[in-house]
């Protein structure tokens, strides 16, 4: 059975670059984006009961044909990448989004359920992904749901048993605080509208701040998303050393070379 490679790190850490070199080294595997048909992950899709997903294709009946083409069926639900089909209605985003597993949006014991069951179904064929591990469930576990650290990595002991002996190989990758904060201030420059607005950062503030973890802590704003990436950059290198210390490559932030890269092979 050929590698999968988990490409995980904070925001800003140099993912979507090592998925691009992996994925030219690696020509047989599968690259998954995030909003992509994942069996593992389910960011940026909506997971829907057969009942509401009939509702959707009714309601949105001039979308029905991208619908049906960006959906995927998994027992009694549909997993729709809605976020890959192209309209001008915010609505349907909006109306999908409600769909989503993530930011505590289903109890904790059914987003377990999904998380877990999924992990365990998937056939370990060859993958290259992003976030897929790590971001979204740690974001959702962190800020949402307001959970110990001792909690979540009891969590990810049960997604190890999940993973069973899977092949898979974690690179991580791991930014010093000081670029955490420049990356960060680097994307607000760089993502603006038209006018200059930090349209990006005013959206990641807000979803921030309003955190139930961030209002409970009186994290906000830039301090406090910097304060909070560190803190989940560390929960999850510490996942990596307890749990997949065999199975994890920690490679610097955006100064590895070739010398790194060719750790991931073995």
């Amino acid at each position: 059975m050929k590698m999968t490679y988990f490409v995980e790190g904070i925001q800003g850490s140099g993912k979507s670059t090592l998925v691009k070199l992996l994925s030219e080294k690696c020509p047989d595997h599968k690259v998954l984006e995030e909003g992509d048909y994942s069996p593992v992950e389910l960011a940026w899709c909506a997971y829907m009961g057969m009942e509401d997903y009939r509702a959707a294709l009714e309601k949105h009946t001039s979308l029905r044909p991208d619908i049906e083409a960006k959906t995927h069926f998994e027992d009694d639900h549909a997993v729709v990448c809605y976020t890959k089909i192209r309209t001008d209605d915010r609505n349907f985003y909006q109306a999908m989004e409600k769909y989503e597993i993530y930011n505590n949006r289903v109890s904790f014991e059914r987003f377990k359920d999904i998380v877990l069951k999924r992990y365990g179904r998937w056939d370990g064929a060859p993958l290259i992904t992003e976030c897929a591990l790590f971001q979204n469930i740690v974001e959702d576990m962190i800020l949402f749901r307001d959970m110990p650290d001792e909690d979540i990595i009891d969590f990810y002991r049960d997604i190890k048993k999940a993973i069973g002996d899977k092949q898979i190989q974690i690179a991580y990758l791991k930014a010093e605080t000081d670029d955490i904060r420049r990356n960060l201030e680097t994307a607000r420059q760089t993502r603006v509208d038209d006018k200059g607005n930090e349209v990006w950062f005013s959206m990641l503030c807000e979803y921030f701040n309003n955190s139930p973890h961030a209002v409970r802590t009186g994290l906000e704003g830039e301090d406090g998303l910097v304060r909070h990436w560190t803190h989940r950059q560390d929960l999850e290198l510490r996942i990596c050393e307890e749990l997949f210390w065999d199975r994890c490559t920690v490679l610097p932030s955006k100064l590895y070379g070739e010398r790194d890269i060719r750790k991931l092979f073995g």
